[in-house]
């Protein structure tokens, strides 16, 4: 059990036979559990090599395979059993994570048991992969008219030239024809070993039951595994991050105001605390340079360029990273030229000091504050866990956390070389 005193926290991390690590945080007193189960495993990971070999898959199949998951070999669903015990299960599928959850108040034990079983225990047919086709089809095509999905689609296609971020997580109709029941059984083994996954628990339960419950269900129910898991080596383009792959990418939309997402790409992080730190230093420069107590963000929003859906911040899958904004501008090329320009004025003056650490103490009483949902928790370290590192070391790396290093990040990331611009404007008749 480790103990964070500045955090007021506890982690319990154990790891079964079988390679699966177990992470427990004990929540006295919280009504509610919740309860994530995850695979290293994304929309990324097309290209793999397993046992010497290398597979190559169609894109969406990661997503394809947490749609089938709940289907068990008995013909029941795991949403049918999780509806008998009250509990609120879902699952998602992004870049770099699949993962399955619930959240319960009642009958913990029983939920547990049930997320293990149907995640560990793979049945699919032909026929219920062709008839998920259709609806994962139908899916795809009300994505594709969706505007912001096809910002954010656009402007990874923008950024990278190879990386398969640059593909839709859910695929396209045509990679998802070439889906089997083979594909699926072939990925499910690959990635679905407990020693490729991660298992979280945050809430008022006993560690010590949580790892007798994964222990009798991975290592003796019926979709238990034994054995390690063969090294995945994987291959997602090898793109250095250090020049973005076009300068724009538009399209035309049913938008009333014109959407954009500005992002640069940054050089992918190095493995462990480095992630976390690059994470943090990233957030806080992005809200140092363009939030809503920066230069910048009055100038853009006093001449109507934004409004209040304006976001900003870091993304970070298996493979890349980029600083992006993105929101409502009724001009979105001057938005990035007077973005372009602060970080000119910041190259040349540095960030203020004195706003920067009020930011900074902003920022980490924002993350203490989510130590009270045990639902971010979870996710929050099992994406830690993933880039090598728990998610409670953050409070022991903001001292390291200067105005210098900050605009050293943005004068460095931010380059005309490095930016696309992805924009949504309305439909001219």
């Amino acid at each position: 059990m480790k103990t964070y005193d500045l955090l007021k926290e506890r982690l319990y991390t154990t790891r079964l036979e079988n390679g699966l690590p177990v992470f427990v945080i004990p929540k006295t007193g919280y009504r509610k559990v919740y309860a994530f189960f995850a695979s290293n495993y994304g929309s990324v990971d097309m290209r793999f090599m397993l046992n010497g070999v290398w597979h190559d898959t169609p894109a969406g199949v990661a997503h394809f395979l947490e749609h089938k998951m709940f289907d068990l070999p008995d013909g029941s669903n795991a949403l049918q059993l999780f509806a008998g015990t009250g509990a609120s299960p879902n699952a998602f599928t992004g870049h770099g994570m699949t993962a399955y959850h619930f959240e319960a108040t009642d009958h913990f034990a029983d939920n547990l048991r049930i997320l293990l079983r149907f995640v560990s225990t793979p049945y699919f047919t032909e026929e219920s992969v062709a008839k998920e086709r259709g609806i994962i089809g139908q899916e795809i095509r009300m994505m594709e008219d969706h505007p912001h999905a096809r910002l954010f689609e656009n402007l990874l296609r923008a950024l990278y030239a190879r990386h398969p971020a640059r593909l839709p997580i859910a695929g396209t109709t045509e990679s998802i024809a070439h889906i089997t029941a083979d594909t699926l059984y072939d990925c499910h083994r690959a990635f679905y070993h407990p020693a490729n996954m991660c298992l979280c628990v945050a809430g008022d339960v006993v560690p010590e039951q949580v790892v007798d419950i994964a222990r009798a269900e991975l290592l003796g129910g019926q979709g238990a595994v034994s054995a390690r898991g063969a090294v995945i080596t994987r291959d997602t383009g090898g793109e250095p991050g250090v020049r973005a792959a076009s300068n724009e990418l538009t399209a035309h939309m049913e938008v009333s105001l014109p959407l954009f997402a500005l992002g640069a790409v940054c050089p992918p992080p190095a493995h462990g605390l480095e992630t976390l730190r690059f994470d943090l230093l990233a957030e806080l420069s992005m809200e140092a340079l363009t939030g809503r107590s920066s230069p910048l963000y009055g100038r853009l929003y006093g001449e109507g360029l934004i409004n209040r859906e304006y976001e900003y911040g870091v993304y970070r899958a298996p493979g890349l990273s980029l600083l992006v904004c993105m929101g409502e501008s009724r001009d979105p090329a001057r938005e990035r030229a007077l973005l372009l320009e602060e970080v000119d004025r910041v190259s040349r003056e540095g960030l203020d000091e004195t706003l920067f650490e009020r930011l900074k103490k902003a920022a980490l009483g924002e993350r203490m504050r989510r130590l009270d949902s045990p639902e971010a928790l979870c996710r929050l370290q099992a994406d830690a866990y993933f880039s090598g590192t728990d998610y409670f070391e953050f409070a022991a790396l903001f001292d390291s956390l200067t105005a210098r290093a900050a605009g050293e990040l943005l004068q460095t990331m931010l380059m005309p070389e490095r930016m696309a611009l992805s924009a949504v404007y309305g439909i001219v008749d």
